[in-house]
Formats: C-alpha cells, structure tokens, sequence
C-alpha cells in the first residue's frame, strides 16, 4: 500500500491545490448539460460512458469539476449501500509532468477506489505484492487497467449489491 500510495499522482483529485484554479460551472450555466449528465449517472440500469467533447475553452473542465463535486457530496457506504457515486478522478495537466502520464492513471483510480472502499483494500494489496511491475508507469497500460480497475470493482460488485453505478469523472484527456 505504501508503494501505491507513493505513486498515486494525489496532486490529479479534481479539488487538489494542484488544480488550482478550480473551474466551476457558474450558477445557471450549462444546467440543461448538467442535469443530463445527473440523469444518465442515475440509472441503475447499466454502466455509462459519458465522454464531453469540443473546441478548447468551452467549458468541459468546468463542467467535469462541477459534477466531480456534486458527486462527491454523495455518500455510499459498504454498510448501508446508500448513494456514493464519485470513486475517483484524474484530471490531466500539461504543466506537471506526473499528471500528463497516463502510467499513472489506473494506480490513482485504484488508490482512490481502496481508499472509498476498504474491503477490497487487501485485494489491490495483493495484486500489487504479486506484481510490482504494475507500478511502474511503463507497464502497458492494458495490465494496469485490468489490475487496477477491473478486477478490484468486479470484487467491489461482488460485496456491493443495489448499489447505483459507481463514477469516475476524467479531465483533459487529451493531455
């Protein structure tokens, strides 16, 4: 846990200090966005994709934050199952190195995805402790993700029952 948690790239949470300044949706901007955005993130039904695209400047960071935080007021406990969407966020940035290397990306979902769920803590241990290549940021990305983030939320399924869809909110992809 100590190795992950050195490599775990903190500084990319959506409301890190590293993130500064936070792009915020202002009040009353791009609602009929957002409300569809919350809509889609509400069924239960099945897992979504939903991948914001357009020219640089028109607000997707701003939109990407601002359904980060509402998602992060949602509270989703292995106990009572109540809602909890936000698992984790990765918002890319050019200006700092470990934020714009996509061999770091699954170690922080997965970092974020223990830490929101201690029951498959011991699970990631695991995978890393039979693996410490995983670690390194140039693993193919394929074996980060199958270990980092398919496997610990097909445990998570397996010890969560009715619980709504779980949301990761990706920023600056292209980056």
């Amino acid at each position: 846990w100590a190795r992950l948690s050195q490599v775990a790239v903190k500084g990319a949470q959506y409301n890190s200090s590293e993130c500064q300044p936070h792009l915020k949706c202002l009040q009353g901007t791009w609602a009929n966005l957002l409300t569809y955005i919350h809509q889609l993130l509400d069924r239960e039904e099945k897992n979504q994709l939903i991948w914001l695209h357009g020219m640089a400047g028109v607000g997707k960071s701003a939109v990407a934050f601002t359904v980060a935080e509402r998602m992060k007021g949602l509270k989703v406990t292995e106990e009572t199952n109540v809602e909890k969407q936000l698992v984790g966020t990765f918002f890319f940035l050019r200006k700092h190195t470990k934020h714009c290397t996509a061999g770091y990306f699954f170690a922080m979902l997965a970092y974020q995805l223990a830490n929101n769920f201690p029951s498959i803590w011991r699970d990631v241990n695991t995978v890393i402790h039979n693996n410490l290549t995983l670690l390194d940021p140039d693993t193919p990305l394929c074996d980060q993700m199958e270990a980092f983030l398919l496997k610990p939320l097909q445990w998570l399924r397996s010890r969560l029952h009715k619980c709504l869809p779980l949301t990761f909110v990706i920023d600056a992809l292209d980056e």
